[in-house]
């Protein structure tokens, strides 16, 4: 990572970031008292940043979400934030924010440093029209944003991040038929799938004989793994986490 960009990073570490957030109700609002009520709980993710007129996209990373107890997490491009979130009438303060400092493909420095900057730009006006969230600063650059609800485990294509399978291996969990099918990254596999109170009983694989590269096979053994067994899932947004009965995770994302 270039120094320039180092600096840059380090610096939001030390920033306090001003936020309004908004009320749901219908029609358009500014923030009230129950701000905090009316915007805990959702994933907002950004659309866009508008600085000096110019709008910039965000990329589909981009989020911010503040916890029932005031903690907050989210994400500028590239780079994780945390911080706390003090509410207080139309405004509410993010305190001690922390950012990592990590260099990733396909996003462009300037633009987190864009988004970071805007955030910290002091109180920001609040509106709130349906599902969508305008911050303001004071000088009128904005952050538009949109609520994004979190993924059903049923009907969801969940593509697997971990092990890794190039994006080849995928799930989705039938609600109609009660059974799992997808790639296990080579092999095409089907098996029966009950769900009932966080855990996923799945059923004996039927798998397709294909063989492929070692890495992929090796990457089959570990999801076959999950078969026959009652596994624990937990959905987080968009992601989901399968842990077997030994302990193994397998990691995925809903497909976009």
């Amino acid at each position: 990572m270039d120094t320039k960009r180092l600096t840059a990073l380090a610096a939001l570490t030390l920033l306090p970031l001003a936020v309004a957030c908004g009320s749901e109700d219908a029609g358009s609002d500014t923030v009230g008292a129950g701000a905090a009520a009316s915007v805990t709980g959702v994933h907002w993710a950004v659309d866009d940043v508008t600085v000096d007129g110019k709008k910039s996209a965000a990329p589909t990373s981009a989020y911010l979400r503040i916890a029932d107890g005031g903690k907050v997490k989210g994400n500028l491009g590239c780079n994780h934030f945390g911080a706390d979130a003090a509410f207080a009438d139309s405004h509410v303060t993010f305190d001690g924010m922390q950012s990592t400092e990590m260099a990733c493909e396909g996003v462009p420095a300037d633009f987190e440093q864009t988004l970071a900057r805007t955030l910290a730009d002091g109180d920001l006006t609040t509106e709130v029209d349906g599902d969508k969230l305008i911050l303001t600063t004071a000088n009128g650059d904005r952050v538009a944003l949109s609520k994004q609800e979190a993924a059903p485990l049923k009907g969801t294509k969940w593509t697997v991040t971990s092990p890794d399978a190039d994006g080849k291996a995928h799930l989705t969990f039938d609600e109609k038929t009660g059974e799992v099918s997808g790639s296990l990254g080579c092999n095409k596999v089907k098996a029966t799938a009950t769900i009932r109170d966080g855990s996923i009983t799945l059923g004996t694989a039927s798998t397709t004989r294909m063989m492929c590269d070692t890495s992929l096979m090796k990457t089959e053994k570990t999801l076959l793994g999950l078969f026959d067994s009652t596994v624990k899932y937990g959905i987080d947004h968009r992601n989901l986490t399968l842990t077997s009965e030994n302990g193994e995770q397998v990691n995925a994302a809903a497909a976009e």
